[in-house]
């Protein structure tokens, strides 16, 4: 929802600025006091957490202290009944403003998130437009968002958690339309962060190398006329799908390595980026045309400034955030529900496994070969490992030759995934396809009535593999997003506790993608492998994760750090991080790999997301067995947006936790 803003009690990191409060103490009191002698049946506990929420937003030009207290006066409300009328209400109008500034957002959007043309400036401008940017702004002025902090007060992370089991769910919905108003952001720095978004998605979108156009330097060329990646996600499922290629896969691989190593240092030359009409030796760096010899200057630093620009949107709003004066503080305590520190520690212990050095022989025998930077990506614990993608893409192509044959299959996935032909179709109906003109997402309704919607790239020779991968995972998220929205009993608690619990029901969906296309691994070691394959992927993005709470946590210490100074850092952060947990595990050091994920461009500070996504996906499937899968997917994401642990608790029985998949490891590696 466009308005909501979650914070948690955590100290502010150094670094960070917060507002100071307009109504002081006594005044806090007297309003408090005066609530209490004119509504004498009112529980003191609600008054007084009420009335300092609302006073901490509170500004001089909201009104003077004997103002608020007259407002307080007036529009508390102790009635039970009442209460709960005005919340019913305030609820159905949160859902049809975000709702609708949701299909708002999707129109705006549509030229630069779908393959729908050529993109003008005027796209880019009505694009980053956030047509929800003043909705705070205008709450706080004509006082509604008051009326909601007074009486439906914010709770803290951890009086959730202490106090949420023991909560109703009509509890549990009051205490998140408490989470809408927590701080107040001018709408104009709401609308630069959005900008400085949408242009660093628009350079990822967009940021595609054309790799029938790579040469060796003895000049032979690899890989396919019209085979385009975007970067990051296609380079990385093009360096998987080549380990099930044993005549040329490995020279593929070491090249799609060194692309990946030469966007890092911004080495890559500016004129290969997106643009077919030039040939490029990336380990040479030069670059031809028509065999003459032409410009190799590389791309200015603008991967990094768009971090920079991201970085200074973000940190302009910390002040107006007291609980939460840090963009890391936001995303992890806020966002996810769970501190940096939490995650940073659950990361190092598992990194830190000495299984993963045996898991990493295993890999080095079934390869023959010492390992490479780039087999933190291996993929051959998987059925389609052994496969050639151009059989998997043959069947893909054949069955969705554009995205409306994708959509028409959705109820038959859904259907061999277990749910009945009604309710597939009940799904499968709020969700429509679109082709993407990124590697693709999925984008959810806000409103009951409105469609999600599922982007992924699908060429005019159909969807291969790595397309129907992809559409595979963003339609778990669709699913998940259905299920959250119309299933959920009141609208405040839609959704998911975090991202990365969306992130698991696709990861669910994405692991099922050969069995969907009637490819079944009768291989009696499958469970074992799944969870080797599982206990690798986790490493992977565990060490990601780290890097960019490394880099956003330099330039809060270095907040006029310039995007080659950060571009420098990066890299040193990513060897570091390296050489810590993935040197000892696979015998090289000092690769800058890690820092090659796009989101740490487009969509920072969401790569932790994936790694709990992965842990709380394995906790999930251990759950699932001997269940019915879409009975449970069904019973789990219609609790909706609980904290983390309290809604792993309901669904599972079990919290948060890496140490079933290690267990399942030690077992798997005896």
């Amino acid at each position: 929802m466009a308005i909501v803003l979650t914070a948690c009690s955590t100290p502010a990191k150094k670094g960070g600025e917060t507002a100071s409060a307009f109504i002081g103490e006594t005044a806090v009191t007297s309003a408090i006091d005066r609530v209490m002698g004119e509504q004498t049946a009112a529980d003191r506990l609600l008054v007084e957490k009420g009335v300092r929420h609302a006073a901490s937003l509170w500004r001089e030009e909201d009104g003077t202290a004997e103002e608020f207290a007259d407002f307080a006066s007036a529009n508390y409300i102790s009635d039970p009944a009442k209460r709960k009328g005005v919340f019913i209400k305030i609820s159905n109008y949160l859902e049809s403003l975000a709702g609708n500034m949701n299909e708002i957002t999707l129109d705006l959007k549509k030229i630069l998130d779908e393959a729908a043309g050529d993109i003008d400036e005027v796209d880019r401008m009505f694009g980053n437009y956030s047509v929800g940017s003043h909705l705070q702004s205008d709450f706080y002025e004509n006082k509604i968002a008051f009326v909601i902090a007074l009486n439906f007060p914010y709770y803290t992370l951890e009086e959730k958690d202490k106090l949420g089991s023991g909560w109703s769910r009509e509890q549990w919905a009051m205490a998140r339309l408490g989470d809408q108003f927590v701080s107040r952001v001018p709408a104009e720095l709401n609308q630069k962060a959005n900008t400085a978004l949408g242009n660093a998605e628009m350079y990822i979108a967009e940021y595609n190398i054309h790799m029938g156009k790579l040469r060796t330097d003895d000049g032979r060329q690899l890989f396919a006329d019209d085979m385009v990646l975007l970067s990051h996600w296609n380079l990385r499922d093009e360096i998987k799908s080549n380990y099930a290629d044993m005549e040329t896969g490995n020279e593929k691989q070491e090249m799609v390595y060194k692309v990946m190593e030469r966007i890092i240092r911004q080495e890559i030359p500016a004129k290969v980026i997106n643009n077919p009409q030039y040939e490029w030796a990336p380990y040479s760096n030069k670059v031809t045309k028509d065999g003459a010899a032409a410009d190799a200057s590389a791309e200015p630093d603008t991967r990094y400034s768009h971090v920079i620009s991201i970085f200074k949107a973000w940190k302009a709003i910390d002040p107006y955030n007291p609980g939460m004066n840090t963009a890391m503080l936001r995303s992890f305590s806020g966002g996810m529900e769970i501190s940096e520190e939490d995650a940073a520690a659950l990361f190092n212990e598992y990194l830190s496994s000495p299984q993963l050095r045996q898991l990493a022989e295993i890999i080095r025998e079934r390869l023959g070969r010492d390992l490479r930077p780039y087999d933190i990506w291996y993929d051959g614990f998987k059925s389609r490992s052994s496969m050639p993608e151009s059989m998997l893409t043959a069947k893909t192509s054949a069955l969705y030759p554009d995205p409306a044959a994708f959509r028409a299959g959705m109820p038959d996935i859904l259907i061999k995934l277990g749910w009945s032909p009604e309710r597939a179709r009940y799904l499968a109906d709020k969700i429509v396809v679109d082709p993407a003109r990124g590697s693709g997402h999925a984008w959810g309704a806000a409103m009951k009535g409105a469609v999600s919607h599922l982007r992924t790239r699908v060429s005019d020779k159909g969807m291969d593999y790595k397309g129907y991968n992809i559409a595979v995972h963003e339609f778990g998220h669709n699913v998940e997003q259905t299920i959250s929205l119309y299933d959920v009993d009141y609208y405040t608690l839609s959704g998911v506790p975090n991202t990365a619990f969306t992130e698991a029901t696709a990861f669910l969906f994405q692991d099922r993608d050969l069995m969907l296309l009637g490819i079944n691994d009768a291989n009696p070691e499958k469970e074992k492998l799944q969870t080797l394959d599982a206990a690798w992927s986790l490493m992977e993005i565990m060490g990601v994760s780290l890097v960019e709470m490394g880099v956003w946590n330099w330039l809060y210490e270095n907040p006029e750090a310039t995007p080659a100074q950060l571009r420098d850092k990066t890299l040193d952060i990513a060897v570091e991080e390296w050489n810590k947990y993935f040197a000892p595990v696979l015998g090289v050091s000092d690769s800058p790999l890690l820092a090659i994920y796009s989101h740490m461009i487009n969509t920072p500070l969401y790569l932790a997301n994936y790694a709990y996504g992965q842990i709380i996906q394995f906790q999930i499937e251990e759950h699932l067995k001997g269940k019915d899968f879409s009975d449970e997917i069904d019973r789990m994401y219609s609790l909706g947006r609980l904290t983390p642990q309290q809604w792993m608790s309901q669904a599972t029985g079990t919290k948060i936790s890496a140490q079933p998949l290690l267990r399942a490891l030690d077992e798997a590696l005896k």
